[in-house]
């Protein structure tokens, strides 16, 4: 009986527990300090940044237009 492998119950117990602590500290980080939230808030600022950069753009393009006609 002592020639067979394979992983004991103690082992695959031990994994398990490990995995489930893992697992309530990542849904833990994700639900207390807003990770999803703070994402989105970035997602957000992003575009309204780069509206202003395309508006920003477009006003300089204006004023080199109205200064420099026929180019």
């Amino acid at each position: 009986m002592k020639d067979q492998k394979g992983i004991t119950l103690v082992a695959l117990v031990i994994t398990i527990i490990i995995l489930l602590i893992l697992a309530m500290v990542s849904i833990s980080l994700v639900l207390n300090s807003g990770i999803i939230d703070r994402a989105n808030n970035a997602v957000n600022a992003y575009n309204n940044a780069q509206i202003n950069e395309q508006e920003q753009l477009n006003a300089v393009e204006n004023y080199m237009n109205n200064y420099m006609p026929g180019e």
